[in-house]
């Protein structure tokens, strides 16, 4: 069985295009070794064969010729919210705004690892200079050997190599970051993995600003003079929102909100996608709305929404000489099948996500649902546990509709097989409810003996997902221990006395777990928080003024991730009322819900 956040790659080249002698076939994607049971945040990839593979929450592996190194922890109260990388050194943003860096065995460093204090984890530092300076930092990007800083919400530091004036700061390089003075406020951030260029764009989205090495036409700004030593504002996009920028050696790409792609990079520098010194909507891929980018040293994927993959580029990492262009050289997008492996997947609403370095391009699965993230939430929180599992004084609270539906087994079976016949420590048991809760398969070793004591399979099957478990657990009625009470006053009267709130005729019932709203709707967290616990009951009357059919449907949507709706309901009215669902509800999945009320309106031939 191969794990949802499995990971592949395509070999030790990027791409290497088969004359049509030989059927002009691309090279079939291989599975790499790493373990198949655990589950992947981000994968980002520095020089050669060397990538570091982030897990939820804090932690980290480093990986070289697809062989695991190193393992890294963050402390307990810092968790990561991104990682970047240039060739040998790999940056980590945290979300308390603090910025750690980790340099290949620290010989190489390319950017500067800054004013860095030695962590209590190996070759791993902390940088003092934000702290210092009371910086808060919301985002990191890394060029060739450069580093970006967008700092206090709309402040611009640069720091690193300035041999191109890509820190925006003129001549000079600096070690520690300087500011980087623009007139409007910057909102976001852009570079590539060797990319001797830097983009941002300010509160004016559709305006790009460029500064760094030109000389082949890859910042898009009209322009080839070798260096561009200050931003410049590139001015081509009327209207488009851009979404996100990323360059390499030769060529850069960009893509809108829209999903439209433009390239820039000029022909005698081998630009590639669109031949061109001012950024150009690529039209290989005019028709196809493009979601998500990724640039190495000089390749590019970019993928769709309908989960096609197109790459062009040079192969096997090699700078290109101008007699092997015909054999090394591929200019404009050619689609790639995906492994026959993902097609079991993509059923469940994962999404492939891709990485490109410099010798290497890797595939992999993350889930398009926060359905696992909004239980990790109120695992943590442990709201409205009913009941509790371990041993004497270290008792864990727990859902036990949530336990019995992911085991099969009752409360008291799981009590007798783990804590009575074969008794297992805290951190075993722990580790067990990370995969109750949210899928995590962690210390496989123990975790294995848990299932075996418990006579479970393992690892679980493609029919013991979360996903699949908690749309069987809707269906549960016996479990759900809350309801919300609709009105079906036809009238829409509002009720003045406690008498007629009580008439029987007035309300229909939707039952519900609580947990289930809290974990996935704001509002009803915000909701239950609000309420004094005295005054906690089992039921609440709705005030949405929604139809009931459409309440039905939401509250399906929160168990199965999917808007499902019969040929004798009002598609228009539900499609309607469930328009602001996202905002009014609080949703977190906002991609997927949006994605699934599009489905509705294409079956229906809605607007």
């Amino acid at each position: 069985m191969s794990n949802p956040s499995s990971l592949y790659l395509t070999g030790s080249i990027c791409f290497e295009f088969v004359s049509k002698e030989k059927n002009n076939k691309l090279p079939k994607w291989s599975e790499s070794n790493l373990k198949k049971t655990q589950t992947i945040k981000k994968l980002v990839i520095g020089g050669g064969y060397y990538f570091l593979v982030w897990k939820k929450p804090n932690k980290l592996e480093f990986y070289e010729e697809v062989m695991k190194k190193r393992k890294y922890q963050l402390p307990k109260n810092e968790t990561i919210k991104d990682i970047v990388s240039s060739r040998y050194t790999f940056l980590i943003l945290t979300e308390s705004g603090k910025v750690w860096s980790l340099a290949n065995g620290n010989l190489f460093k390319e950017v500067p690892l800054l004013d860095a204090n030695q962590s209590n984890f190996e070759k791993i530092r902390y940088v003092t200079f934000f702290e210092e300076k009371k910086l808060f930092v919301n985002s990191v990007v890394m060029g060739f050997a450069s580093c970006y800083y967008l700092c206090n919400g709309d402040q611009l530091y640069a720091s690193g190599s300035n041999s191109y004036g890509s820190l925006g700061l003129g001549e000079n390089s600096f070690e520690e970051p300087m500011p980087v003075y623009v007139q409007d406020k910057v909102i976001k951030i852009f570079a590539g993995f060797f990319s001797f260029g830097f983009f941002f764009i300010t509160s004016q989205p559709d305006l790009l600003y460029a500064c760094g090495k030109t000389a082949g036409g890859q910042l898009g700004i009209g322009s080839c003079v070798e260096k561009q030593k200050t931003p410049i504002a590139v001015k081509n996009f009327k209207g488009s929102e851009i979404l996100t920028v990323s360059s390499c050696r030769f060529h850069s790409i960009l893509i809108t909100n829209e999903g439209q792609t433009y390239g820039c990079g000029h022909p005698k520098y081998n630009g590639l996608g669109c031949q061109k010194i001012i950024f150009t909507l690529i039209p290989q891929l005019k028709e196809k709305k493009v979601v998500q980018l990724s640039t190495g040293i000089t390749q590019t994927l970019v993928l769709t929404d309908q989960n096609e993959l197109y790459g062009w580029g040079f192969d096997k990492g090699q700078y290109p000489t101008y007699e092997s262009i015909k054999i090394n050289f591929h200019y404009f997008p050619t689609k790639i099948s995906l492994p026959s492996f993902f097609t079991n997947y993509l059923d469940l609403k994962d999404l492939i996500r891709i990485a490109c370095g410099s010798l290497v391009c890797f595939l992999y699965l993350d889930f398009k649902n926060t359905l696992s993230e909004d239980l990790r939430k109120l695992y943590e929180t442990k709201k409205f546990c009913d009941c509790e599992i371990g041993t004497l004084g270290n008792q864990i609270p727990v859902h036990k509709s949530l336990v019995e539906c992911r085991t099969k087994l009752t409360i008291d079976q799981i009590q007798n097989k783990l804590f009575v016949e074969k008794s297992i420590n805290k951190e075993q048991t722990l580790n067990f409810l990370k995969w109750i809760y949210y899928d995590e398969l962690s210390d496989i070793e123990k975790l294995e003996q848990t299932f075996n004591l418990l006579e479970l399979t393992f690892p679980p099957s493609v029919d013991n997902t979360l996903e699949k478990d908690i749309a069987q657990l809707y269906k549960d009625d016996d479990s759900k221990d809350f309801k919300i009470l609709v009105n079906i006053d036809d009238d829409n009267q509002e009720i003045d006395n406690e008498e007629d709130e009580e008439e029987e005729g007035n309300y229909e019932e939707i039952p519900v777990h609580k947990f289930i709203l809290y974990a996935r709707s704001g509002l009803f967290r915000a909701m239950f928080d609000y309420v004094n616990e005295k005054e906690n009951t089992n039921q609440i009357q709705d005030y949405t003024n929604k139809s009931i059919k459409s309440l039905e449907i939401l509250i399906k949507y929160f168990y199965t991730n999917s808007i499902e709706m019969t040929t004798n309901q009002d598609p228009e009215l539900i499609v309607d009322e469930l328009s602001d669902a996202v905002e009014y509800y609080q949703l977190n999945d906002q991609c997927n819900f949006e994605s699934e009320l599009l489905k509705i309106k294409k079956q229906f031939e809605l607007n």
